[in-house]
C-alpha cells in the first residue's frame, strides 16, 4: 500500500490533492531563491510568528503549513505526504482530505499560538503530517479491516518514533506535532463512526 508503482502523470491524475499540496512545498521553497523576489519574503509573510497572529495576520495559522526551512525539512514533509496520503485521499476522498489536512495543521498551529511565547516563529507541515499518522490510528482502531495486519504493524511503531523523536529533535514544534496527531486520531473516529451511521 505504500509501495507506489504508478508513474508520474498517473500518480498526479490518481491523488490530484496530496500532489498539489507537494507542488506547493515546492514552489514556495524555490521562491525563496528567486532573485526577483526580496530575500525571506516568503518566510517574512508566510511564517507562522505567534505575534504577529496577535496582531491579527490570522492567515499565519494557515500559510506555515506550505512553507519549509530547508531542504531536508521540504524532503521529510513532502516524501511523507507522497507515501502516506494517497491511501487516505482514497479512502475519504479529495474534499475531505484536503479538509482534514488543513484543518489537522491548523489545530497545530492554534495550539502553537495559544501555548507558546508571542516571539515563537514556526513554518513546516509536520502538524498536517501527524495528522495523518492520528487519522490511520483511527483507521486501526474503527476500520481494521481496510489495513491489512503488515500495514498496522508499520503505523503504529511509526507513530510512536514520530511523537518521541519530536522531543528528542531540536528545534522541532512539539506542540503543533501533539495537537496534530491528536486532532487526526479525533477527526478520523468522528468521520468513520458518522459513516459507520450513516451520516454524510
Amino acid at each position: 500500500m505504500f509501495i507506489r508503482n504508478e508513474g508520474f502523470f498517473q500518480y498526479i491524475k490518481s491523488y490530484p490533492i496530496v500532489s498539489t499540496i507537494i507542488l506547493l512545498h515546492v514552489l514556495l521553497f524555490i521562491m525563496n531563491f528567486i532573485p526577483l523576489i526580496p530575500h525571506k519574503y516568503i518566510f517574512q509573510w508566510l511564517s507562522g510568528v505567534n505575534l504577529y497572529i496577535a496582531d491579527g495576520q490570522f492567515w499565519r495559522l494557515i500559510t506555515p503549513i506550505f512553507v519549509h526551512a530547508s531542504f531536508t525539512h521540504l524532503l521529510f514533509n513532502s516524501f511523507s505526504l507522497l507515501i502516506f496520503g494517497p491511501f487516505l485521499e482514497r479512502l475519504v476522498g479529495k474534499l475531505m482530505f484536503c479538509t482534514f489536512y488543513l484543518i489537522c495543521g491548523v489545530i497545530g498551529n492554534i495550539a502553537t499560538y495559544l501555548l507558546l511565547p508571542l516571539t515563537y516563529s514556526h513554518v513546516g507541515a509536520s502538524g498536517a503530517i501527524l495528522g495523518l499518522f492520528g487519522m490511520y490510528v483511527a483507521t486501526i482502531v474503527l476500520k481494521k479491516h481496510m489495513l491489512t495486519m503488515s500495514i498496522q504493524q508499520i503505523i503504529v511503531p511509526i507513530v510512536v518514533i514520530a511523537l518521541i523523536m519530536s522531543f528528542l529533535e531540536p528545534n522541532v514544534n512539539i506542540i503543533s506535532h501533539i495537537f496534530g496527531i491528536l486532532s487526526g486520531y479525533s477527526i478520523g473516529l468522528v468521520y468513520f463512526t458518522a459513516k459507520k451511521k450513516g451520516i454524510h
